[in-house]
């Protein structure tokens, strides 16, 4: 199974994307800012590029969540619900909508997403998303 996450606008505050999976649409993505160079952990989003998904423990969260693997210097990037720049912490967040520096209705995204992820895992199915602006 192959996420896209397309970055549509990229600000001062967060980021906001959409994300498709096998090439259609699924929810929208809120991110810290995009940074050019270096990655500051909890504060900017994690660099444009491929990164295969594993489905793990999160201690943080006490369940299993989609980890994005080999994020150069960094581990614990996730895919979580969650509604504001202040709940990333260089995570990407998903919701069923929109607003600025905000998506809503996150839980009900993040169900939606991670029952197609887990299905796929268990269909032996590759996991991966691709970032791109």
């Amino acid at each position: 199974m192959r996420l896209h996450l397309e970055r549509l606008d990229i600000g001062h505050d967060c980021t906001i994307g959409r994300l498709s999976v096998d090439g259609d649409f699924e929810c929208w993505t809120l991110e810290d800012p995009v940074r050019v160079g270096a990655k500051i952990p909890g504060q900017t989003a994690i660099p444009f590029g491929h990164y295969p998904l594993a489905i793990t423990w999160s201690p943080r969260f006490k369940r299993d969540l989609p980890l994005l693997e080999y994020v150069r210097g960094f581990t614990g990037v996730r895919i979580h619900p969650g509604n504001y720049p202040t709940d990333t912490e260089g995570c990407i967040l998903v919701g069923c909508e929109k607003a600025a520096c905000s998506v809503l209705r996150s839980r009900e995204a993040f169900d939606a997403l991670f029952a197609k992820l887990v299905t796929a895992q268990k269909n032996g199915e590759q996991l991966a998303i691709d970032i791109t602006r």
